[in-house]
């Protein structure tokens, strides 16, 4: 589906969109250039900005192919159906994944787009913009970081992971001090996409999220897999982008570090599951 150079297209399509919607409004949004979606979720107009210019660019590389882009989503949820429909395709677009820290002025956000066909992601792009680093991966041939290949994903014990400060609270007082030793540091970036390009560098070995918002996971979750991870569900099955919101998962660098995190999960009895409102 994707055409010679058309993996390129998109890379530059995202360092194009940072360089012109993000970096110029990075610590220069005024008071009215940010709202809430609702309690604790906020969108600025470079969120809105961001989304625009890459769904008319990615129009361009593949004609037809429409866009699930998060803020669109917000607007008309009903496009997350175009997810999951057989034998069709559609791109998914997180516009500025870490919009709590760029609103803030903290630099770690990033631009996420993947294509999605026949409800498998087939193709997935983050940009980690404040740094300049970008990951590529194509289903079945590997994934790449700066254009180094990545085949195998650094192993540390215990093994160090990204999760929300809730889910951490609750490991560390409802784990026994044994289980507790089995994972090791666990903190929050506050944005999906640096996470996963932090796992690919081998600085983390896993992330645990109890929302399973496509537009934070496909593309990252399609790179640590052809790194040689894996990325399921809190139930076990695999992760793919279709489906609910609040299924729950974990994505870690080797089999070893994900049985870790699964049996961490399965001993600590937390409301991780429950829909949040909307």
């Amino acid at each position: 589906m994707l055409g010679a150079g058309d993996l390129q297209r998109v890379a530059e399509l995202m360092r194009e969109t940072a360089a012109a919607e993000l970096v110029p409004r990075f610590r220069n949004l005024a008071q009215e250039d940010i709202r809430q979606k609702r309690p604790g979720d906020v969108v600025t107009v470079a969120d809105v900005a961001a989304e625009q210019r890459l769904a008319s660019g990615l129009a361009k590389i593949l004609p037809g192919v429409p866009v699930v882009g998060e803020e669109s989503v917000e607007a008309d949820a009903g496009l997350l159906d175009l997810i999951g429909r057989p034998g069709e395709s559609c791109w998914i677009v997180d516009p500025l994944d870490g919009t709590s820290n760029f609103a803030a002025g903290r630099d770690r956000f990033a631009i996420i787009v993947c294509l999605v066909h026949d409800a498998v992601t087939i193709g997935g792009w983050i940009l980690d913009v404040p740094n300049d680093r970008i990951a590529m991966a194509i289903l079945g041939q590997g994934v790449t970081l700066e254009g180094a290949p990545i085949a195998g994903l650094a192993h540390h014990r215990p093994p160090r992971g990204y999760v929300g400060f809730k889910t951490r609270k609750e490991f560390d007082r409802q784990l026994s001090p044994e289980q507790r030793r089995m994972l090791g540091d666990l903190t929050p970036l506050n944005c999906a996409g640096r996470e996963y390009i932090e796992i690919l560098s081998g600085n983390r070995e896993f992330s645990l999220y109890r929302q399973t918002k496509p537009w934070d996971h496909a593309a990252g979750a399609l790179m640590v897999t052809e790194a040689g991870g894996a990325a399921i569900k809190f139930d076990g099955a695999p992760y793919r982008p279709a489906g609910g919101l609040d299924s729950g998962i974990i994505t870690a660098a080797t089999p070893e570090v994900l049985a870790d995190v699964r049996s961490a999960l399965e001993a600590a009895q937390m409301p991780l599951l429950s829909p949040r409102p909307n």
